[in-house]
């Protein structure tokens, strides 16, 4: 019996009946050969820790647009948090916590730079629109490996794609990113927030720091326990209504205190006219994209390969390009 074999059969053995066994996993888009030492799920966590897109990640916006300062979140960040979060609920459910993690871990893979500024500008420009979670599949399936993709698991690409929208997954273990990147962001973000003197204490709620926490960790904790206590003995991941009313109260005032005040989006609206711009200008002169996107402009069109181009962008990078592109340079003579 290999490693692997022996993994799984651990797995038959200790984990729920609800979980996701790596030996049902439905596979991959092409087949492989077995690790002998990994399951599926291990081997998917591996390929995305080892991707350009996710280095990529630790220069992303996650809310602030380049802040000074070490200890505000990157989207690199953020995913570690959503992850740690989905592991814990999946350890307390008894399910498949490599599943979890592979799928945390590749959420954010398609965010664009500038975060959700980014987002909405190519959402609209982009023909056909643009989300951020059918991205983060496209970048797994179609843009990593010189377009050959990581070729992940069926169950670990759902769980990258349902974990935003409507859409669930079929697993638990990709419902529970749907809380998870929820319960991590809320948190972080205001924490963020209150780093940056946005917001302080005493803005949230009375009501919503009695019933769900007065600090981050408590917030967390709160939270994290009822979608356990919930989603025990069920078919689904959920939360109880009240948690869940407090949580949706709690994200309402973040966006209306946080991610709609001026002091700290001012800037988004020149990251987005510097997208906008070098969309307009790549789909104009297409030839000055880079080799790698020459294949999907071919494939599928000028438009979709300029997209692919930008939304892989980390901040500085695009900024940089945009100067390149746009901004005069110093004449000397020599």
């Amino acid at each position: 019996m290999t490693i692997r074999e022996h993994t799984e059969q651990n797995e038959v053995t200790l984990l729920s009946p609800k979980a996701c066994l790596a030996l049902h996993s439905k596979g991959r888009m092409r087949e492989e050969e077995a690790c002998s030492i990994r399951t599926c799920f291990q081997r998917d966590v591996d390929r995305i820790v080892h991707s350009k897109a996710f280095r990529r990640l630790k220069h992303k916006t996650q809310v602030f647009l380049e802040p000074e300062g070490d200890h505000y979140r990157t989207r690199m960040t953020h995913t570690l948090e959503v992850t740690r979060i989905a592991r814990t609920i999946a350890r307390a459910l008894g399910l498949n916590e490599d599943l979890t993690e592979a799928v945390g871990l590749g959420h954010d893979l398609g965010h664009t730079p500038f975060g959700h500024a980014g987002e909405r500008i190519l959402n609209e420009i982009m023909p056909g629109g643009f989300v951020h979670n059918a991205q983060s599949l496209r970048v797994v399936e179609n843009l990593e490996e010189e377009g050959d993709g990581l070729n992940l698991t069926y169950e670990v690409r759902r769980g990258i794609l349902c974990h935003t929208g409507d859409e669930k997954a079929e697993t638990l273990e990709g419902q529970i990113m749907w809380f998870a990147d929820r319960i991590a962001y809320i948190n972080h973000d205001i924490e963020d927030a209150m780093r940056g003197g946005i917001i302080y204490p005493m803005d949230i709620p009375i009501h919503l720091k009695q019933t769900l926490g007065y600090t981050k960790s408590q917030r967390i904790n709160t939270l994290v326990n009822d979608v356990i206590s919930a989603s025990r003995g069920q078919t689904i991941i959920c939360q109880s209504q009240e948690i869940g009313t407090y949580m949706d109260e709690l994200r309402n005032f973040l966006f209306r205190a946080v991610y709609h005040n001026p002091m700290a989006k001012g800037e988004e609206g020149k990251a987005q006219d510097m997208i906008q711009s070098m969309f307009f200008h790549y789909t104009k002169y297409p030839d000055e994209l880079p080799s790698d996107f020459q294949d999907v402009r071919a494939k599928e069109g000028v438009e979709r390969a300029v997209c692919d181009y930008i939304a892989g962008m980390t901040d500085s990078y695009a900024v940089a390009k945009f100067g390149e592109l746009f901004i005069p340079r110093a004449w000397t003579v020599k």
